[in-house]
């Protein structure tokens, strides 16, 4: 028997980050926390809206979120950049951690967050 799911379910679980994350942030180490994604380990930081994520159909199956670009952030703190967290300070939730390719940052300078995407596959 084959295996299915609704895009709206899965959906559902991108559309959460859609309209929830209000921040993005780049960090040192994996955040494991709301605490260390938004201070701790938070090298620089974005505001986000739910116009910077886009749901669509996945490259290969199922669905994706993609965010978008971020150019000109600031950069808080000097550090290695490691990961990418998507931030609700609303319910001060991590919704989302990822890694980054790792880059040397200095405070002050300026970095982009190019496009990127969260994906869930179709059930196999």
């Amino acid at each position: 028997m084959a295996k299915l799911v609704d895009n709206s379910v899965l959906d559902a679980a991108l559309n959460e980050i859609k309209n929830n994350c209000d921040k993005m942030t780049v960090c040192r180490n994996t955040p494991t926390t709301y605490a260390s994604a938004n201070a701790t380990d938070a090298l620089g930081d974005v505001a986000m809206v739910s116009g910077d994520f886009t749901v669509a159909d996945g490259d290969t199956s199922g669905r994706k979120v993609t965010v978008a670009q971020k150019s000109g952030v600031t950069v808080d703190v000097t550090g290695d950049a490691t990961h990418v967290a998507l931030l609700d300070t609303s319910n001060s939730t991590l919704l989302y951690a990822t890694t980054c390719t790792t880059q040397s940052l200095t405070s002050g300078n300026t970095i982009t967050f190019p496009a990127w995407d969260i994906e869930i596959a179709d059930p196999s």
